[in-house]
Formats: C-alpha cells, sequence, structure tokens
C-alpha cells in the first residue's frame, strides 16, 4: 500500500538512511550477499550463490531494456546501493550512469570501487533521495531501480518523479520486494519490521499508478516463485556462518537477522509475497 502523507515520506527517508548507514547492516550485505547486486536473486539451481543469482537478476533486467542501452545513454538508477547494477549497466553496454542514493556510507564505496575499476568517468554517483529528483523533466532514456522503492514514504510521488525525468521515449525497469496482492495489509508486519518500512506495494498498485502517469505499455515478469529460494539461501547462509560472522556483526543484530529471516521464509511459503520485473514505457 502506498503511504501519502509528507510527514510519511520524511520519516521513511530517515529510517532508510539509518538503516543503509550502520555498520551491522553494511557488513551483512557485504558478507552474505557480495556487497555488490543487493536485491533477490533469480536462481538457476536452489544452492546456487546468492551473489550469482543476485548478478543474474541485474542481467534480465538489463536484458529488458538492452535496446535502448549504449553510449550516448544516460540511465538514472534510483536507489542504487553499492553500485553493482550500475557498474554492470557502464561496462557492458558503455553508457553513463546517474546512481542517486540515500546513504552516503554506501555512496563512498560506491565511488571507491568505480575509481578502482575505471568505471567513474562513466558513473555519477549522487547523494539524495529519490522524492525529489535533482534532475530536469524529459532527462533520461533508462529510469532503473531494484529494491528501493520499498523504502518509499510516499511510493506515488516517488513514481511520479520517475516519470517526469524520463524521456517521452524512454524506459523504465525496476524490481521491489511486495506483498502479494491478496495478502492482508498487514501480513507482513513482522518480517518487514527489520527495513524500518512500514509496508509494501502490490503488483496491482504498480501496474495502476504506472499506467495512470502514461506508461501504458506496463509488463510484469512475474518471478514470486523466486523469494522463497532466496530467503532460504540468505537464512541458510547466515545460520552456518553464524560464528564467522559474528566476527564483523553486532551479535544483537545477527541474533535479530537470525530470528527476522524466517519469518520471510514461512512468508513466502504462505504466497504472501510477489516479486519480479517492471517494465513500463510509452505506447
Amino acid at each position: 500500500m502506498a503511504v501519502v502523507s509528507v510527514e510519511g515520506a520524511a520519516r521513511a527517508e530517515v529510517a532508510a538512511r539509518r538503516y543503509y548507514g550502520t555498520g551491522d547492516v553494511d557488513a551483512f550485505y557485504a558478507e552474505v550477499w557480495g556487497g555488490e547486486d543487493i536485491h533477490t536473486g533469480v536462481y538457476a539451481e536452489r544452492h546456487e550463490s546468492v551473489a550469482v543469482a543476485s548478478r543474474r537478476t541485474v542481467e534480465l533486467a538489463a536484458a529488458k531494456v538492452a535496446g535502448r542501452l549504449g553510449p550516448g545513454c544516460t540511465v538514472l538508477d534510483l536507489g542504487s546501493g553499492y553500485g553493482g547494477p550500475a557498474r554492470y549497466l557502464a561496462q557492458t553496454f558503455g553508457c553513463t550512469v546517474v546512481a542517486l542514493n540515500i546513504s552516503e556510507s554506501q555512496n563512498r564505496r560506491h565511488r571507491q570501487t568505480n575509481a578502482e575499476r575505471g568505471l567513474d568517468g562513466l558513473i555519477e554517483v549522487v547523494t539524495g533521495s529519490f522524492q525529489d529528483i535533482p534532475y530536469p523533466e524529459d532527462h533520461f532514456d533508462v529510469v532503473w531501480s531494484q529494491e528501493a522503492f520499498c523504502h518509499s514514504g510516499d511510493r506515488e510521488q516517488l513514481l511520479g518523479e520517475a516519470v517526469r525525468v524520463l524521456k517521452t521515449t524512454g524506459e523504465m525497469v525496476f524490481t521491489d520486494l511486495m506483498a502479494a496482492d491478496t495478502a492482508p495489509s498487514d501480513a507482513l508486519r513482522g518480517a518487514v519490521a527489520r527495513l524500518e518500512v512500514e509496508g509494501f506495494a502490490t503488483p496491482a498498485f504498480y501496474r495502476r499508478t504506472i499506467t495512470g502517469l502514461g506508461l501504458t505499455r506496463f509488463d510484469f515478469d512475474d518471478r514470486s516463485d523466486q523469494m522463497l529460494t532466496h530467503y532460504l539461501r540468505l537464512t541458510e547462509e547466515t545460520g552456518q556462518r553464524a560464528k564467522e560472522l559474528a566476527g564483523v556483526i553486532h551479535p544483537a543484530y545477527l541474533q535479530g537477522l537470525l530470528e527476522n529471516l524466517p519469518l520471510w521464509v514461512e512468508a513466502c511459503e504462505k504466497g504472501l509475497t510477489s516479486w519480479g520485473i517492471f517494465h513500463c514505457r510509452r505506447p
């Protein structure tokens, strides 16, 4: 569901900045997720590496907009995290990427990695909020995002901003953690508490809102089944490596992970969650 008050949007920004700015969260993503593509993976087999599956999601999403990507193309990555997708797009297609992200600690690592890999000339990392995108309308060829919109306190405003800066011939591709359309409104409350968000959107919300903004060519590649495999893998990795992780993650936060991740597994098993790749454009 969308949270539409200005106050709610501001709270969500503060929560996201706090969440992604902590050392424990940073260490969890670095150690368990690989610190590159920190989003849901598409798994070729049950016990595949989380990092490998997460990179496959980037590749599948990029394939949907490959016709728009290339030298001279500009991509806006909303909620760019540590920059794995931005680096993939820049290196693979030679496009310019503007990476807008609220966490300065993530952005410092993003910039450093870009420089180490010789990609800092193609990627501009900007600290800021996707609720108020600091670029003019009709500016970007592609708007991209992966598992970031769930942190928005006003998703309608966010989507309006994303469409505003998109060229009339541009395309938007994104993934997000969502509640299933049929899930009760509070069904995921326990699972999402760790992310400090008030609730998730649904596929129906995105379809209704995005088509209402004029991107009527709307495709949802439903991969909801991958969420169960993904959270099983995260639960297994965290549990099996608990002693090792205790050296880099505070015991209280690690214990919270060990209690929270099974809630995600249970929610996925009950069909309460949804996830996939959205591809949207004008007629």
